[in-house]
C-alpha cells in the first residue's frame, strides 16, 4: 500500500525538514500547522511540501498526529523568503519559520480572527426625528451612529443596554443599517481621508520616484538630512500604494520610534494601520499579525521580526533608519531585517525604500554601484535650518557632574528663552564604576569580565552584560573601608545633577530603566511634546526619529569611546550616532545648536563630522575599507563559540579552523581568538572569522563545514553559532 509522505519544518536546532507519514483521512496544504511526534513528545510544525507517495520505505516514519489549520498560515512567497533566509544565514529552517509566527501560534492553538461586527447607516435610513415615538431605542441607536459619522462597533452600541441586540436586528431587517466585519484592535484606526501636508519639490520628486516603480523591484535609497520630511514622503507614497488596493510594510529599528511614527501614519493614512513590536503582549501581536495576514490591515509598522509577517497584497516596503544596528538579530536566528526586506521586495517584484540621514556604507556602496537609486532630500522641511556644531575640549576642565561650564551656560540660556534641551549620554545607571578610595577595589561581575554599574534608584550593583545583580555594599569587601567612591556618570546621575542645577525645570529621563512599564515611553515623550519638561536626558533611545520642534540645544556628553574603538565599523557607527543625535536640534522655526564634549578635539573623524558632511565622511571611509579589503569590498562569516571551559572553547575553534582550511578554498581564516569580553555569564567565549572576496565563495561549503562541526563529540558541550555579515564582534 502506497504511503503519502509530508515534509515538515519543526522548530528545533537541527538543519533540514523532517519526513512524516500523512494519514489518508487528513487534509492539509503547504503552509498549514500540524502536530507531529518529535523525540519523546510532540511539536507544532509547518507543512512545507509533500514528497509524493511510496510503496516501500527503507526506514520507519511516524505519522502526523493532527492537522491544526484548515488553510495555510504562510503563503508561497513568504515560504520562499523563509527558505532563502534559512539558506543564506545557514540556520535551521524550523527555527527560521518560527520567527514568522506569533508566540501563541507556535503552540497547538487555533487561529483567532479577532473580528467583531460593526454597524453603519444605510442611505435609506431615516433621521431619528422621523421615527415613531414608540421606537425610542431605535432612535437612540440611529442618532449615535449618525453622530459617529462612520461604522460603530457592536460592543460599543451594546453599552446602551442589554436589549440593543434585538434593536440592531430589527433595524437591519428594515434595511436601515448594515453590518461589516472589521479588524478589532486598540491600535488599529480607520477613518476618513486626512489632509495631506504640502510637500516641497524634493519630497514630491521622491514620492513620484517611489510610486512610479509600482509592479517592479526597485530599491530606492532616500537620503535626507535630519528634519527633511522623510516621514511625509513615506506617508504619501504609502497612501498612493494603498489606494491601488495593496498593503505596505514599514520597518522601524526600535520600539522607541514606533509610537510617534505610528501616530503619524494613522493621521496620514485613511486605512487600518497596525503595529507589531516586542513591547506588545502575545495576544496583541497575534491580533496585528492576523490583521495583516487577512488583509484587514493595509499598513503594518513593525520592528525587526515584522519582515516575516504575512502580507498577501504587499505593494511597498519602507525601511526607516536603514543603517540602524537593531535590524540585525544578535541571538539565535541572526538575520538582518533590512537585507531580508530587500530580498522580499525582489521576490515580490515591488519597490523598497531605504531611508536614512546617515545611510550604512553598504547601502551607499550599492547606490554607487547602480544597484540602488539614490534620491536626496537636501534641506529641512518647513524652512528649518541645520544646527551648528561645536566641540568643547574638556581635557583640563573640572566638570560639574559630567557637564562642562560651556554646556551648563548654554542649557541655562536655552531654558530662559523658553526652549527645550536634549542631553545625550549612552550609559544608563548612576555610575559605571564603584571603587574603594583606600585599597583600589573595584566592583566587578562574578560571571563576566566586566565592571558592575551602580543603580541608585534600586541601591544595587548591576551587570549590564549578564543581568547579575547584588546589593550596594556599605563597606569595601576587600578592606572594610567606608571610603567607597562612584566614578563616572550614567543617566541617573546626570538627571540628579540637572535637578540641582536647574531645580525649577522638570527633567525627563528616557532609558531602558524608565521605560520598562507599558506606556511609560509614550508618557515621557508626551511630556516633551506638551512642554511639561524642559530637559530630556537619554541614551540612544532618543538619538533618532523623534521630532521636538522646541528643542534648540543638544548636548553630547561622551563621544570619545566611539572615536577610539578598534572595531573597523566604529567610525561609521560613531558618525551616524553623532549626526542623528545632533539632528534633534532646531527642527522647528528656531535655529539649533549642538555641543559635543570631548577629550580628543583634534581627532580627524570629529573634525570631519563637525562640518556636518556625511557624504565626505562616507567617501573617505569607503576608501579606507577598500584599501583594507573590509566589507562592502569583502564578505564575512563569524563563528562564535562559548562553553563553561576556556579549553573546550579553544579546542572547538581550533578544530573548526583546521576543518575550514581543508574545505573552504579562497577564504581567509582569522583566528581563533578570545572574544573582546572573553568571559560572559560564566561562559568563556571565542571567535573565528572567515572572509572572502566573493559572497558565493564564502557560502559555497559552509553547510558541509557545519555538518562536520556537529559530528565532533566535544561540540555537544560547546554552544556555537554562525553569524553571516556580522555587525558586532562583542
Amino acid at each position: 500500500m502506497s504511503k503519502k509522505i509530508v515534509r515538515v519544518a519543526v522548530q528545533a536546532p537541527l538543519p533540514g525538514l523532517f519526513d512524516y507519514l500523512f494519514p489518508a483521512h487528513m487534509q492539509a496544504e503547504p503552509g498549514c500547522r500540524v502536530l507531529v511526534p518529535f523525540g519523546r513528545g510532540k511539536r507544532v510544525g509547518i507543512v512545507w511540501e509533500f514528497a509524493g507517495q511510496k510503496d516501500d520505505l527503507p526506514y520507519k516514519l511516524k505519522p502526523v498526529a493532527q492537522v491544526i489549520d484548515d488553510t495555510a498560515l504562510l503563503d508561497v512567497p513568504l515560504r520562499q523568503l523563509l527558505e532563502w533566509s534559512s539558506n543564506y544565514y545557514h540556520h535551521p529552517i524550523g527555527e527560521a519559520v518560527a520567527t514568522a509566527l506569533p508566540v501563541n501560534l507556535r503552540q497547538e492553538r487555533a487561529v483567532r480572527t479577532h473580528r467583531q461586527r460593526y454597524w453603519a447607516l444605510c442611505a435609506t435610513c431615516p433621521d431619528a426625528e422621523e421615527l415613531d415615538a414608540r421606537a425610542s431605542r431605535q432612535k437612540i441607536v440611529i442618532q449615535m451612529m449618525k453622530e459617529a459619522g462612520s461604522a460603530v462597533a457592536e460592543t460599543q452600541l451594546r453599552e446602551l443596554g442589554a436589549d440593543i441586540g434585538s434593536v440592531l436586528k430589527r433595524l437591519a431587517q428594515k434595511g436601515w443599517i448594515e453590518d461589516s466585519a472589521r479588524y478589532a484592535s486598540a491600535n488599529a484606526e480607520s477613518g476618513e481621508s486626512r489632509q495631506k501636508l504640502n510637500l516641497n519639490d524634493e519630497q514630491r520628486d521622491a514620492v513620484t520616484t517611489i510610486v512610479e516603480a509600482d509592479g517592479q523591484f526597485a530599491p530606492v535609497l532616500l537620503q535626507g538630512v535630519t528634519g527633511s520630511g522623510k516621514t511625509e514622503v513615506y506617508i504619501q507614497a504609502a497612501q498612493a500604494v494603498i489606494g491601488q488596493g495593496k498593503q505596505v510594510l514599514v520597518l522601524v529599528p526600535e520600539i522607541a520610534l514606533t509610537p510617534q511614527l505610528l501616530r503619524r501614519f494613522q493621521a496620514g493614512i485613511d486605512s487600518a494601520v497596525v503595529s507589531m513590536h516586542s513591547g506588545m503582549g502575545d495576544s496583541e501581536r497575534e491580533r496585528a499579525w492576523n490583521a495583516a495576514r487577512s488583509g484587514d490591515a493595509r499598513l503594518l509598522v513593525g520592528t525587526r521580526s515584522a519582515v516575516f509577517v504575512p502580507l498577501p497584497e504587499l505593494g511597498l516596503i519602507i525601511i526607516d533608519e536603514e543603517h540602524d544596528l537593531s535590524y540585525k538579530q544578535q541571538e539565535g536566528f541572526r538575520y538582518a531585517a533590512r537585507d531580508v526586506a530587500v530580498m522580499r521586495a525582489k521576490q515580490s517584484g515591488i519597490p523598497v525604500v531605504l531611508g536614512s540621514a546617515t545611510p550604512s556604507l553598504e547601502t551607499i556602496y550599492n547606490a554607487i554601484q547602480g544597484r540602488y537609486q539614490r534620491v536626496r532630500l537636501t534641506r529641512r522641511a518647513g524652512g528649518a535650518v541645520p544646527p551648528t556644531l561645536q566641540a568643547v575640549d574638556i581635557r583640563s576642565e573640572h566638570l560639574h557632574g559630567g557637564l562642562s561650564a560651556t554646556l551648563i551656560k548654554a542649557v541655562r540660556k536655552c531654558l530662559q528663552a523658553g526652549e527645550q534641551v536634549i542631553l545625550f549620554l549612552n550609559r544608563r545607571g548612576y555610575a559605571p564604576q564603584l571603587t574603594c578610595n583606600d585599597c583600589g577595589w573595584i566592583a566587578e561581575c562574578e560571571h563576566c569580565d566586566a565592571r558592575m554599574t551602580f543603580h541608585a534608584s534600586a541601591h544595587r550593583l548591576w551587570c549590564h552584560h549578564c543581568g547579575y545583580q547584588k546589593p550596594q555594599p556599605k563597606v569595601c569587601p576587600a578592606c572594610e573601608s567606608e571610603e567607597l567612591v562612584y566614578l563616572g556618570q550614567g543617566t541617573e546621575r546626570l538627571e540628579e545633577t540637572l535637578g540641582e542645577l536647574f531645580a525649577e525645570t522638570p527633567v525627563v529621563r528616557i532609558d531602558r530603566d524608565t521605560t520598562r512599564r507599558k506606556g511609560s515611553l509614550e508618557a515621557h515623550l508626551e511630556k516633551m511634546h506638551m512642554g511639561e519638561s524642559g530637559i530630556l536626558v537619554g541614551t540612544q533611545m532618543v538619538a533618532k526619529g523623534h521630532d521636538f520642534p522646541n528643542v534648540t540645544l543638544v548636548g553630547i556628553l561622551n563621544l570619545d569611546a566611539g572615536l577610539l574603538s578598534p572595531d573597523f565599523r566604529s567610525p561609521e557607527k560613531t558618525a551616524q550616532l553623532m549626526l542623528q543625535v545632533a539632528g534633534r536640534a532646531g527642527r522647528g522655526k528656531k535655529p539649533g545648536h549642538v555641543i559635543i564634549q570631548t577629550r580628543n578635539p583634534e581627532h580627524p573623524l570629529l573634525q570631519e563630522l563637525l562640518c556636518g558632511d556625511y557624504d565626505s565622511f562616507a567617501k573617505a571611509e569607503l576608501k579606507e575599507r577598500q584599501e583594507a579589503v573590509f566589507p562592502p569590498y569583502s564578505y564575512q562569516l563569524l563563528l562564535r563559540a562559548e562553553s563553561s571551559s576556556a579549553e573546550k572553547t579553544d579546542d572547538f575553534l581550533e578544530y573548526a579552523a583546521d576543518t575550514a582550511r581543508e574545505l573552504l578554498k579562497n577564504v581567509e581564516i582569522w583566528g581563533p581568538v578570545p572574544a573582546p569580553m572573553e568571559r560572559k555569564a560564566g561562559h568563556f567565549r571565542g571567535h573565528l572569522l572567515l572572509q572572502a572576496a566573493e559572497r558565493a565563495t564564502l557560502h559555497a561549503h559552509v553547510d558541509h563545514w557545519t555538518q562536520q562541526l556537529r559530528k565532533l563529540k566535544t561540540a555537544r558541550s560547546v554552544r556555537w553559532s554562525i553569524d553571516i555579515d556580522p555587525q558586532e564582534q562583542l
